[in-house]
This record gives structure tokens, C-alpha cells and sequence, in this order.
């Protein structure tokens, strides 16, 4: 029988599936999906399939972005009479791009357990086997589908000094290559494809050079982006969390220096206020 987590109440599990591969599953995932008494997830004949592959006969209740907020009374309930519950979703982890927000704040707010379990999630391999810089990311998910509106939160991103992660489907992943083109310049990209599948596919190359030999535009995409880090707009960080930019790759000393360089400010100036806000 599972033990129930931290103070022994009922508790909501959010279980990360495989993206692909069904040898992905985590023991832990499938002790947890045996031992609940509910699981919800996203589609019950996709998720039948993956379940009846591990031998998991539970009852299913449907959890899709359509009816979230209509079903989390339901799962509140569920939980006061004293069951466990675990959310999946069709592929990887819940909250991350797919359902399982709405119910699990809900959960939250009436003062039940939420717990993630470690598991499969798409931009995390991609990110490792990407070869950009890991130490500071922004996962940033899917772009707006409208050219505009995608061009607009291009443009607010265009500066950051993080490697960025997007999400895009097939058939309008090139549009998007060629915002962000137009929008970032020339910068590297890594393009991973098909992560964990028969046909996974990485490609590392240069923003205009992946454009001109863009590979089969199949399955879903993981597109990580180099960050600005010639021409950066930092007035919008305070000078500590300036400092704290680079704490990463260099001593506090070191990165004091560079911020002072950075805002055109004496060494002394930038050490004092970084100081103040450090020890509160």
C-alpha cells in the first residue's frame, strides 16, 4: 500500500509519461499509477494504451484543457473522502504545455498535496544534447500562431541574455524559423525532433544556415536559441540581479567588475549597492 506523502493526507501525484519511448517510465511512475485509487489524464483511449503496457487497471476520469475547471470540484472531493489521485498526460510532464494547471492549483488552494514526480519532459534532452549554454535558460513553450502577435513576443525576448527554449508544431515551424530570423538575427539554434522516437534528429547549425537546409518538417519541435550577449539592454535589472547574471561563470568579484564595465559605473558603486541588497 502507498504511503501517503508528507503529513499522510490524500495526495494529487502529477506523473510525467514517456515522450516516446515507453522504456522512459520511471519505477516510481508506475508504483504511483498502481497504487492510486483515480487517474486523470488527458485522453483515456491514448492513455488505455500506455497503461495496459504496464499492466494498470485503474478507473480513468477525462482531464483536458476543455474541462479542467469543470472537473476540479470533482477531484476535490475525490481527495476528501480520502482517495489518491494521479494526473497524466498524453506525453510527458503535466503542467508543462499540457493540462493539469487549473486542478492542481485548485488542489493547492484547499490545502491538499500536490506532487511531481521526476520524469520525461521534451526540452530537457533537448537542451542537454543542444551544445548552447545551459547555465541560464528561459523555456519560453509555444510562440503565438499569428505572425504579429509572434513578431511582438520576439521582440520582447530579442535581448535576454538566456538561452531560449520554444516549442513548435510541423506546420508552422518554418514561419517561425523565419520570425526568428527576422527578429534575432543570425544566431546558433539547436533543432531536436522526434526526442526519445526510432527518428530522433538534432540539428546544430547557424539560425540562416538551418533556414536554407531546413531537415523533414516532421513531428514536434524543440528549438533552443543563443542568447544576446553583445548587445544587451540591462536597465531593466537592478545592479544585483546584474551581478547575480553571471554569478554562474564567475566569482562575485569578477562579475561586480564586469557590471561595473557593463553600466559604465565605478567598481565601488556597484560593490556597495550589491552588498546592501545581499545582506538585506
Amino acid at each position: 500500500m502507498m504511503q501517503n506523502s508528507y503529513d499522510d493526507s490524500p495526495t494529487l501525484y502529477l506523473v510525467p509519461t514517456p515522450i516516446g519511448n515507453f522504456s522512459d517510465m520511471t519505477l516510481r511512475a508506475i508504483d504511483i499509477l498502481k497504487s492510486v485509487n483515480y487517474i486523470l489524464c488527458e485522453d483515456t483511449r491514448t492513455s488505455s494504451i500506455l497503461l495496459k503496457h504496464f499492466d494498470i487497471n485503474k478507473p480513468l476520469i477525462s482531464c483536458h484543457e476543455f474541462n479542467e475547471d469543470k472537473i476540479k470540484e470533482k477531484v476535490l472531493n475525490l481527495l476528501r473522502d480520502g482517495n489518491n489521485l494521479a494526473l497524466i498526460t498524453d506525453q510527458g510532464s503535466p503542467v508543462i504545455n499540457d493540462p493539469g494547471y487549473v486542478v492542481s492549483k485548485f488542489v493547492i488552494q484547499n490545502g491538499f498535496n500536490v506532487v511531481g514526480l521526476p520524469g520525461a519532459t521534451a526540452f530537457v534532452p533537448a537542451l542537454m544534447m543542444s551544445g548552447l549554454n545551459p547555465n541560464r535558460f528561459l523555456y519560453y513553450g509555444f510562440l503565438n500562431v499569428h505572425h504579429k502577435k509572434r513578431v511582438e513576443e520576439l521582440n520582447f525576448l530579442k535581448n535576454l541574455p538566456y538561452t531560449i527554449i520554444f516549442y513548435e508544431a510541423p506546420h508552422r515551424v518554418l514561419d517561425m524559423l523565419k520570425d526568428l530570423f527576422d527578429v534575432f538575427g543570425d544566431r546558433n539554434i539547436s533543432i531536436a525532433r522526434e526526442i526519445s522516437k526510432v527518428h530522433e534528429e538534432v540539428v546544430r547549425d547557424s539560425l540562416s544556415n538551418v533556414l536554407n537546409n531546413l531537415p523533414n518538417i516532421k513531428g514536434e519541435y524543440v528549438i533552443i536559441v543563443d542568447g544576446n550577449y553583445d548587445t544587451v539592454d540591462f536597465s531593466s535589472l537592478s545592479i544585483y540581479d546584474h551581478v547575480k547574471l553571471y554569478l554562474t561563470d564567475l566569482s562575485e568579484m569578477d562579475a561586480i567588475k564586469k557590471v561595473a564595465k557593463e553600466r559604465n559605473l565605478p567598481k565601488s558603486v556597484v560593490y556597495k549597492e550589491y552588498m546592501e541588497v545581499k545582506k538585506g
